[in-house]
């Protein structure tokens, strides 16, 4: 066999971020950058020898030259088997099936989630395990001593594989397999939804649109929402991938997804509006004059579960990223269900999965997913409500409102201050650490402050503690305001703050979020000295 051993040396900056590397296209193209990144993963993953590895990526400019050395040193490596979306293109939702579904020692995902792409933009790399979640922190904190150390790594000299055709490949006695990167996950949605109400909806004139952002879910959304449930011919708009993002942030807010947002408000026959991102695995949910906040998202899917015939059996319990507002705990609590709140990242949530104690999870990072796999899923959450329009008869808005009829609304609203320098996001964290003892019981306004803390978790199935997850302030009236960096970024850091009120009163269900939530976002900035230390006057993004 042609196995070349290559010697490299170790870059300084190359470190995990929340589940793995994410650093410029430029960066990863730097000689033997990528290769000791992957070859730190094969050292610690010791268990793909022999077994199959699931590899695929969002589509990004630099995807197919990275999937070529993977495939390259996975043959060097011990790799039996790999499987391969068409064209390199896999979503993260799908390849976590995939990973499930063959029985699979783990999965290589090139995307770096809802990032700009293009050759001045981002990339990424991660590590999924075999149960089709993102790899814990103890893996990613070995791989990143590994990539410390690491002095050569393994590859062997052998021509590029056409992916370009479902086939199949040798490599040097590695078996490759090019696979239909959206057969599998589709036929998956089809048992969990029903395909034939959906459907009738369509037949009935229902309307939406779906933007794929140009990024990976373009293919699954045309092959699941047109050909397979008949929406119309073009239903799914920027639905061709494309290396750059089409020069657009694959982002599905309310600033990123401007072009559905205007759709939806320029034509009233549309009943429904859904975006996802870069990688596939978030979700956008509009309706007519009503934007579904990811958190209350997941608290409707949680109080109308036994609608989906996927969830008729019941949930086993729910839980959300600490940031995520309460509107699901409200629901858990009066259906008697445990609910759980985790640190931000999947991966706390695949614990929960795979001990049986929870049945959907989600985050207010537009994130929301199920135990059918071990990432969040974008066309999941768009095919859920989808089904719930169908069962229910209603439109959008009567969903939500009803909802809070019911459940009381929790005003919710996310604040973000973006490539702050870390220097100045670090100290304003740290002032708030070192504050909190002296916040608990102040007053601020109509606001008496009842609990502050740095959220520490405590893993109900491991026992392992995460600590310093972000500073909350816990109001007595069951208001929150949250305080967190960002690890997604590339470039400086991203100050994130949270700002929640829970309303009861139907009466007052219909303030603009913003302005219910103004006197918060005062305390906020006062309590945090945001504009002080940042310099900032607004956040960047407010969703």
């Amino acid at each position: 066999m042609s196995i070349q051993i290559v010697n490299s040396q170790p870059y300084p900056d190359q470190q995990p971020g929340t589940s793995g590397l994410r650093k410029k296209v430029t960066r990863f193209q730097q000689s033997h950058y990528l290769q000791n990144f992957v070859q730190s993963i094969f050292n610690v993953a010791t268990e793909l020898a022999g077994q199959t590895l699931v590899l695929g990526g969002d589509g990004r400019f630099f995807n197919p030259q990275a999937i070529q050395v993977i495939l390259k040193m996975a043959a060097a490596n011990g790799i039996a088997r790999v499987l391969v979306g068409q064209l390199g293109l896999l979503s993260t939702p799908a390849a976590s099936a995939l990973i499930r579904k063959n029985n699979a020692a783990g999965g290589i995902i090139l995307s770096a989630s809802h990032n700009p792409g293009g050759p001045d933009g981002d990339f990424g790399i991660k590590f999924n395990t075999a149960n089709g979640g993102p790899a814990p922190t103890s893996f990613t904190d070995a791989v990143f001593q590994a990539s410390t150390r690491i002095h050569q790594y393994r590859i062997i000299e052998s021509d590029d594989i056409d992916l370009s055709a479902i086939s199949s490949h040798d490599m040097e006695g590695m078996q490759i397999e090019v696979i239909d990167p959206v057969q599998d996950y589709a036929e998956m949605m089809a048992q969990i939804f029903d395909f034939d109400k959906i459907s009738s909806i369509f037949k009935n004139g229902f309307r939406m649109r779906f933007d794929a952002m140009h990024a990976i879910t373009g293919p699954y959304a045309i092959e699941i929402l047109q050909n397979r449930l008949g929406a119309e011919n073009g239903t799914v708009i920027n639905g061709i991938p494309l290396e750059d993002f089409g020069g657009c942030h694959p982002d599905p807010n309310l600033v990123h997804a401007r072009e559905l947002v205007e759709l939806l408000q320029t034509d009233p026959t549309l009943g429904l509006g859904a975006a996802s991102d870069g990688d596939g695995d978030r979700n956008l949910i509009l309706g007519q004059a009503v934007f579904v906040t990811p958190s209350d998202s997941l608290a409707i899917m949680t109080a109308n579960a036994g609608l989906i015939p996927g969830y008729q059996s019941g949930l086993k319990g729910v839980a959300r990223s600490m940031p995520t507002s309460a509107a699901v705990d409200t629901v858990a609590g009066q259906l008697g269900l445990a609910c759980y709140e985790t640190p931000t990242g999947w991966k706390f949530f695949g614990n929960l999965l795979d001990a049986g104690k929870i049945t959907f999870c989600g985050e207010e990072s537009f994130g929301s997913g199920s135990d059918h796999i071990r990432e969040k899923d974008g066309l999941w959450a768009v095919l859920f409500w989808l089904n719930l329009i169908a069962e229910k008869q209603q439109s959008v808005a009567d969903i939500v409102t009803r909802h809070w009829a019911r459940f009381g609304r929790h005003y919710y609203s996310r604040h973000d201050y973006e490539a702050i320098a870390s220097d100045k996001a670090n100290q304003l964290m740290d002032q708030l650490r070192a504050a909190l003892a002296t916040l608990k019981g102040q007053h601020f306004g109509d606001y008496r402050l009842n609990q502050c803390d740095d959220f520490c978790y405590t893993d109900p199935v491991d026992g392992s503690v995460t600590e310093q997850q972000g500073i909350r302030l816990l109001f007595a009236d069951g208001s929150r305001i949250v305080y967190r960096l960002s690890g997604t970024g590339t470039v400086g850091s991203t100050l994130r703050v949270y700002i929640e009120k829970y309303q009861s009163d139907p009466a007052l269900h219909s303030q603009d979020t913003q302005l219910a939530l103004a006197e918060l976002i005062d305390i906020a900035d006062q309590v945090g000295h945001i504009s002080v230390i940042t310099g900032r006057s607004a956040p960047d993004v407010i969703t």
